[in-house]
């Protein structure tokens, strides 16, 4: 069983992955972002706009949005109320999530919950899955896609 300090510095090491994502994307630090997963990552942003939930290349994943994500858009993400879970070298966090994309004037925000797995590897903590699940949205969607 983990001594106390090592599970508050492995709390704080998976809530700064988890976070860090968001941080990393707004800031279109792609290299960061993708230094945050594994080689593959379990992803399931079904709820979004359809698709089924897939593994894929976290160099894809991050490739995609930094497409949709260009230079001309930016985004903002607040995540809170993480709710960490650890089993040995596992770790599980629920949160719930809320942002925008602004294109020009126009504006697409978002709200909803996330579940990310984690995995400790020689690196330290990496994201190896990731679900985002829609509850509510304002705007205009064509934000998202564009």
């Amino acid at each position: 069983m983990a001594r106390p300090i090592e599970l508050l510095a492995d709390m704080h090491e998976i809530k700064a992955v988890v976070d860090g994502i968001d941080n990393s994307v707004d800031v279109k630090d792609w290299e960061h972002c993708l230094s945050l997963f594994t080689e593959h990552v379990h992803i399931d942003f079904s709820s979004l706009g359809g698709g089924a939930p897939t593994v894929v290349p976290a160099a894809a994943l991050v490739a995609s949005w930094r497409t949709n994500l260009h230079p001309g858009k930016s985004s903002f993400h607040l995540r809170t109320n993480h709710e960490i879970n650890l089993d040995g070298d596992q770790a599980w966090v629920f949160s719930k999530g809320a942002g925008y994309n602004k294109l020009g004037d126009e504006l697409w925000e978002f709200w909803g919950t996330y579940e990310h797995t984690l995995v400790r590897t020689a690196g330290g903590w990496k994201c190896s899955a990731m679900v985002f699940t829609l509850t509510h949205t304002r705007g205009r969607d064509s934000v998202r896609l564009g």
